[in-house]
């Protein structure tokens, strides 16, 4: 798998999902700039941060699913309502098949739910109804889909005596949410955090891809699969960490009124999206 690098003259591209995108300021030139959000990757310098793996393929995804949301458009269906129904069928099918060992039929109740609930970005774009409400539900139901599946897969691991992988895969749960948290946090303070090489959408496709396989009968994948996530999530907390330190550092020209907005009530655009 290759990646990208982030420079300081071409910002990543976000997600359909992203509050930035579908949900606020999307599509818009300089919005981020408007909204006080100050990129980590150009006051980082020299820094070189290795990004998403397929940030390059979530604009082709939107360009797919924006016929489907210009359907849902013309229909009383909202964004929110398929925010919320993709939640609850990822979290009832990782929740229901996973522990009782059907990983593979798990795997595709999930993958079906996961791209349903891409639609919800797509739909707010069309009908025009973004806003703070929204991409707060949509990134916080997302670390609860998140969880489901990494605590599904734990419990058959713990069920079926291993132990150690059950641990990795809840080691996998904790640092998905670490690595959502530090970009939530770095925008609370005016920084867009869009850095790191395994975000929501590579962390469920490492994740997602062995458990099916493992449930297919491929040996040794899960445990591969798990103990990559792993490391690919600890780096990428590593990354977000190291580029919020470098662009708060004297000498990067840092607003120290961007550190205080939440004290004062002008926080920057809640976290959604891919994290």
């Amino acid at each position: 798998m290759t990646s990208l690098y982030l420079t300081a003259t071409a910002p990543q591209p976000l997600s359909g999902n992203h509050p930035y995108t579908a949900r606020s300021a999307r599509a818009r030139p300089g919005a981020d700039r408007r909204a006080g959000l100050r990129p980590v990757a150009a006051v980082a310098g020299a820094i070189r941060i290795r990004t998403a793996m397929l940030n390059v393929l979530r604009p082709i995804l939107a360009r797919l699913l924006t016929p489907v949301g210009e359907a849902l458009a013309r229909t009383p269906v909202t964004p929110n309502a398929i925010t919320i129904t993709g939640t609850c069928g990822m979290v009832a099918g990782a929740l229901w098949l996973f522990p009782t060992g059907h990983l593979f039929a798990g795997t595709i109740v999930c993958t079906c739910f996961v791209l349903a609930d891409m639609l919800d970005g797509v739909l707010a774009r069309v009908k025009g109804t973004s806003g703070a409400w929204g991409a707060f539900l949509d990134s916080t139901l997302d670390r609860v889909g998140d969880a489901a599946v990494f605590a599904g897969l734990a419990i058959w691991l713990a069920r079926t005596g291993q132990g150690a992988l059950a641990v990795v895969a809840l080691f996998c749960l904790v640092a998905g949410g670490l690595v959502s948290y530090a970009k939530a946090r770095a925008e609370g303070l005016g920084l867009r955090c869009d850095v790191g090489i395994a975000e929501r959408s590579e962390r469920l496709l490492i994740g997602l891809t062995s458990a099916g396989l493992a449930g297919l009968g491929v040996p040794y994948v899960l445990a591969i699969g798990l103990w990559a996530l792993a490391a690919l999530s600890a780096v990428t907390f590593g990354q977000r960490v190291l580029a919020v330190h470098a662009a708060t550092r004297p000498g990067h020209n840092a607003d120290p009124a961007q550190g205080t907005a939440e004290q004062s009530g002008i926080s920057g655009p809640p976290a959604g999206g891919t994290r």
